[in-house]
């Protein structure tokens, strides 16, 4: 079974070049692999900006080697990019997901989605010391300081998840439902979830999500 959470998949595409450079250039060179996995998803959740509006439910549009060249991406690309990471060193790897109540927004979000729930929310979940521990990459740290958000570490010994309130002592986020672990994203249900929950029309064509931050930080 452990076997699963070091292969390659449709979108944990690790032995694609640009995955594999990356690796290289932030998994350090210590053997350590808690070293390894800690180094990594510093680099995911800094290197790789967060943006929702990024977001591909695509095969193509949600592989690794896709958000590296992107240099952006919705906490499931991310979750798989670090997920891609770890398995290219045999650090047995997987993707989980939640619903959670988000409190950190933007204006077009809100409007959009016409709720506060994000569904499906990724992470990643990493087989280091002999347990299953929970990695959050997805919020950058430029983006919490924007926020006034605790940046969300990750020492590879416990889980990382989101803190339920920010830095000034507001709601920030709560976790609904646990949606379980998978070996690869499962698209189709991802799809069916969001077409049943947010609204069908709704588009962020041509939207800059980190304008909108700026937009929505201004003054704070």
């Amino acid at each position: 079974m452990m076997q699963t959470y070091i292969q390659s998949s449709p979108t944990i595409d690790f032995n694609h070049p640009t995955v594999q450079e990356f690796v290289q250039n932030h998994a350090g060179d210590n053997d350590d692999q808690t070293r390894q996995a800690v180094s990594l998803y510093h680099a995911v959740r800094d290197e790789i900006r967060y943006d929702p509006y990024s977001l591909d439910l695509t095969v193509a549009g949600l592989r690794a080697s896709t958000t590296l060249s992107n240099g952006r991406g919705w906490c499931v690309a991310k979750a798989i990019l670090l997920a891609a990471c770890c398995r290219s060193l045999k650090i047995p790897a997987r993707l989980g997901f939640a619903d959670v109540r988000n409190h950190l927004s933007t204006k077009r979000m809100r409007v959009m989605m016409k709720t506060d729930v994000f569904y499906w929310h990724g992470y990643t979940s990493i087989y280091l010391n002999g347990k299953w521990v929970k990695a959050t990459p997805a919020f950058n740290i430029e983006l919490c300081n924007k926020f006034n958000l605790h940046v969300l570490d990750f020492d590879g010994t416990g889980d990382s998840i989101y803190h339920p309130l920010d830095l000034n002592g507001n709601r920030h986020m709560e976790y609904l439902n646990d949606r379980g672990d998978f070996d690869d994203v499962p698209i189709d249900a991802i799809i069916e979830t969001f077409m049943k929950e947010y609204a069908p029309d709704a588009s962020l064509e041509n939207a800059n999500f980190e304008k909108d931050v700026d937009k929505e930080t201004a003054g704070r």
